[in-house]
């Protein structure tokens, strides 16, 4: 019983560590709101795309480091239809009734997904037969990666001058210090227990008989994203819905314009650099998901209804993904 408990197996390795990464993905999101009340809308913005998703780079990058391109891409795609029908479908079930959204931006940010996906055929497609790893499609995923961080990198600066026109600063409730040291802290703490959940993923798929693919793009990506998923439902609950939609769906794009990007061109310093060959699934995912939010919220409106029939096509979703298997 005690060497059990000094020496837990990986199953269980597995689940504590998917565990603790949910409040450390809290209190990574809580900093950098805090932070960003002390430095301004750009600095603050910089401190969000940076830290925001940092659960999911540094998954990403010990998942390259182990050699498993598949879990990187599936926990990738996984955050961006997780995050487009999950988190939002849960937001307009706990919000408000027929509230009012940003359509024009959401419809946008919407968009940035959709071209994400149009650009990440280029290294798919070739990847749909023979091997998907191979050094020279990672050496093709270079150009959509590049496009795809700059693309980002003026959408960003673009929203970041009209959010600091039109909105002022809030009263900081955390010092700068405090937000800092918190987010150093949790970063670090998050590294520690992301190197854990990736070491331990392979015997926890094996002991729970679920797919690697199915653990990535459902149960790594939610936990990932657990700051953005509790964020966007608190705020709609506190009938914020304008405020909780735009963290759900403009997380999405920051994943697939950012994050996906940056873990690509990092990759090559490793031994088995990351190709963009992502599965028909996952790019059929994210585009159909990106395309149904659309028309779901064309009207301008949030209804309950239509946040239970997104966490329903989700469900469909992850159980098709439970249904294929690996690679």
């Amino acid at each position: 019983m005690v060497d059990a408990v000094a020496h837990p197996d990986k199953t269980v390795l597995f689940v504590l560590s998917a565990v603790s990464l949910i409040p450390l993905a809290w209190l990574i999101g809580e900093a950098t709101e805090h932070a960003g009340e002390h430095t301004g809308a750009r600095v603050g913005g910089l401190l969000n795309a940076s830290f925001g998703n940092a659960p999911e780079l540094i998954i990403a990058l010990f998942a390259i480091g182990d050699n498993l391109p598949d879990v990187v891409r599936g926990s990738l795609a996984g955050s961006v239809i997780s995050n487009i029908l999950l988190v939002l479908g849960a937001a307009m079930i706990v919000g408000p009734d027929r509230s009012q959204l940003q359509r024009r931006s959401l419809l946008w940010q919407l968009g940035l997904v959709a071209t994400a996906v149009v650009l990440l055929l280029i290294p798919s497609v070739p990847g749909f037969h023979g091997d998907p790893n191979r050094h020279s499609l990672a050496l093709l995923s270079i150009g959509p990666a590049v496009v795809l961080l700059a693309l980002y990198l003026v959408v960003t600066v673009i929203g970041l001058r009209r959010r600091e026109d039109d909105e002022g600063q809030g009263d900081p409730g955390w010092s700068l210090r405090t937000s800092l040291v918190a987010l150093a802290l949790a970063t670090a703490a998050t590294a520690v227990t992301s190197e854990i959940l990736v070491h331990s993923l392979q015997d926890f798929a094996k002991a729970a008989g679920l797919s690697q693919f199915f653990i990535s793009v459902v149960i790594v990506a939610v936990v990932g994203n657990a700051a953005e998923h509790g964020g966007a439902v608190v705020i709609a609950h506190r009938g914020k819905m304008k405020l909780a939609t735009q963290i759900a769906i403009t997380s999405s794009a920051q994943v697939a314009l950012f994050v996906l990007p940056v873990v690509l061109l990092v990759s090559f310093a490793f031994t088995h650099p990351l190709t963009l060959a992502f599965r028909p699934v996952e790019l059929i995912g994210m585009g159909a998901a990106a395309v149904f939010v659309g028309l779901v919220i064309s009207d301008g409106r949030s209804r309950r209804w239509e946040g239970l029939l997104l966490i329903g096509v989700y469900a469909l979703f992850a159980a098709l993904c439970l249904h294929l298997g690996d690679r």
